[in-house]
């Protein structure tokens, strides 16, 4: 079970945001999830040239029963901005970021970078971290490598789809050690 979070910081520009865990059996938060995720992946398909990213083509229920836990940046009001999920395979000390969503009308006001931070310090504390994004997408990798991620690789599971594989080495406490 992932311990719960809730915590409110400003962005850059100054709007309020809270962090909390999401529950995709509401439907509302499960749709503006599947909504973010689909214009978040349009940019990005955009930016490596390639349509065909598996979540562009997931339906919500598809992405409901992906065994994922999932935590948000929550503007005032209540709407959803962002999302990271992952999941943490079952007997091993490795967490697996499967996604990380920026609505583009958030873009760089540092909500994945909180995300991501919040999820490392806070629900997933130790093991080793490992995240992929496509290879051309440059505010992606920047993002990762920001936050202590070393490029371990790059893969071409489909013809035409270059993904970069970064993992962030932690000790038990949670701390970056070298690679």
């Amino acid at each position: 079970m992932t311990p719960s979070v809730s915590k409110e910081f400003s962005s850059r520009g100054g709007v309020a945001f809270d962090v909390c865990e999401l529950q995709l059996a509401d439907d509302v938060a499960a749709a503006s999830v599947h909504r973010i995720g689909r214009r978040a992946y349009a940019v990005e398909a955009e930016l490596i040239g390639f349509d065909g990213i598996p979540a562009l083509q997931e339906s919500m229920d598809e992405m409901r029963g992906q065994p994922l836990h999932w935590l948000g940046a929550i503007a005032d009001g209540g709407r959803i901005a962002a999302f990271v999920a992952w999941q943490i395979p079952a007997g091993e000390d490795i967490v697996d970021i499967d996604r990380v969503c920026v609505d583009p009308e958030w873009f760089r006001c540092g909500l994945a970078t909180r995300l991501i931070r919040c999820l490392l310090a806070d629900l997933a504390p130790s093991g080793d971290v490992h995240v992929s994004t496509g290879a051309d997408n440059s505010p992606a990798v920047a993002l990762y490598e920001s936050l202590g991620f070393s490029r371990i690789g790059t893969i071409e599971p489909v013809p035409g789809l270059r993904l970069a594989q970064f993992r962030l080495r932690r000790n038990q406490i949670g701390r970056v050690r070298a690679s």
